[in-house]
């Protein structure tokens, strides 16, 4: 991943993005902020972001980048809030890590979202990996496990879920919300609106 994607301004993002941006409420909570791209764009149009990470580096990127309200917490660990939207970029929907994981996440998702508010989340279905080759087996094939490198620092490895938009609808449908397609990309990315019913 290149380091300037973190960095970029709105009119760098892409399209899913500038959607999502451009649909957020007033109160919105940034879950894996990263280094601000997203919130340092909403808070310079005046809405109320708190940015959430639990990488110290981004930690301290988002305050050196000025931006007001910064968590260093674990999604997981957020106490009940009242967002009006929970922005999850970038494949926000993988921390959930693995489908089995989903629905605690989604359940979570409901206890930090005042009434009418909204989750905007993006994914990929990544099948077209499998064209050539066989399917995992006894696993989703959206499971996957990441370890980011830069220069001779390494992250831990870690696991992360790309969901297609007909399984997260399934999904999101045991769980008790509502799921509408925003946005969809040749390359299978889309931007889902989630709400509870």
């Amino acid at each position: 991943m290149p380091v300037e994607v973190y960095f970029r301004d709105f009119d760098d993002m892409p399209d899913l993005e500038q959607i999502a941006l451009d649909l957020c409420d007033v109160n919105v909570l940034d879950v894996g902020a990263c280094a601000g791209a997203h919130s340092a764009f909403l808070q310079g149009q005046g809405h109320e972001v708190t940015a959430l990470d639990n990488s110290e580096g981004c930690i301290k990127t988002l305050k050196a980048r000025g931006i007001s309200n910064v968590l260093a917490v674990d999604f997981f660990e957020l106490p009940r809030s009242n967002y009006g939207t929970i922005l999850m970029l970038m494949n926000g929907l993988g921390l959930a890590g693995s489908l089995d994981n989903l629905i605690p996440m989604l359940n979570h998702l409901k206890t930090l979202l005042r009434p009418g508010g909204y989750v905007l989340a993006d994914s990929s279905d990544i099948s077209y990996l499998y064209q050539d080759t066989s399917q995992p087996e006894g696993r989703y094939l959206g499971e996957v496990r990441f370890q980011f490198q830069y220069n001779d620092i390494k992250g831990d490895w870690f696991d992360w879920l790309y969901i297609d938009y007909e399984t997260l609808q399934q999904y999101t449908a045991i769980a008790g919300w509502s799921t509408e397609l925003l946005f969809a990309d040749d390359d299978g990315s889309y931007l889902a609106r989630m709400w509870v019913v």
